[in-house]
């Protein structure tokens, strides 16, 4: 469910570009070597509390259990540009610590400028998640507030419950079909381990077991 990391590759408006080049070659050194240059909220990635407040937990006071877990797949492809994802849509159908991942196909514009006018979540959408016990929210779009952001509601109302953000991901409508069609879904969305981070790069894997078929 994740990007490839490439030198030039799309960053949030005013993030560290992506660079990733040789540092070492076998021709010169014996060793292939790649240097990596790249913000904290580059391609896949999640966002610790500490994204948006000094205060809050950094990537490496989060308990791990944020990272891995059954998954819940919310088709939002209905929503079009800039269209504010409401709470309805999650109402009845996520459960206390489940990992809640948010279909809005917007994954299919990466690259073009049309990624930065993807859906984003309401602010009553987020405290409606907080409040039903979700901690781990990922979505196929830049942010889950708008782009470009004046202010930052859902990031607050999740970061100050102390919940994980993931953004920037891709596949997910594999992945609800395969929820759609009885399987059952986990995944892993572990970050880089840098202490004190506000959030880093992931490699994030949906791991699908699935449902017995009832064979004619």
């Amino acid at each position: 469910m994740s990007v490839p990391l490439r030198s030039g590759m799309p960053v949030y408006p005013g993030d560290p570009e992506v660079v990733i080049e040789a540092a070492l070659t076998v021709a010169g050194a014996g060793v292939n070597v790649l240097g990596v240059h790249m913000g904290s909220q580059s391609g896949t990635h999640v966002d610790a509390p500490r994204h948006i407040d000094d205060g809050l937990p950094a990537l490496d006071e989060v308990p791990l259990e944020r990272f891995a877990g059954a998954v819940v797949v919310i088709d939002a492809r209905e929503f079009g540009a800039r269209a504010a994802i409401g709470a309805e849509v999650f109402a009845g159908r996520v459960a206390a610590g489940q990992i809640v991942l948010i279909c809005t196909g917007w994954s299919r514009f990466w690259g073009t400028d049309e990624y930065l006018a993807h859906p984003f979540l309401s602010v009553r959408a987020a405290r409606y998640l907080v409040d039903a016990g979700i901690r781990t929210v990922g979505i196929d779009a830049l942010s889950v507030d708008p782009t470009p952001a004046h202010d930052i509601p859902a990031h607050l109302a999740l970061c100050r419950a102390h919940a994980v953000i993931a953004e920037n991901l891709t596949n997910l409508a594999e992945v609800l079909a395969a929820q759609e069609a009885g399987d059952t879904v986990e995944a892993s969305l572990f970050p880089l381990h840098i202490p004190g981070a506000d959030g880093a790069p992931v490699r994030a894997v949906a791991r699908i077991h699935p449902a017995a078929r009832v064979r004619a």
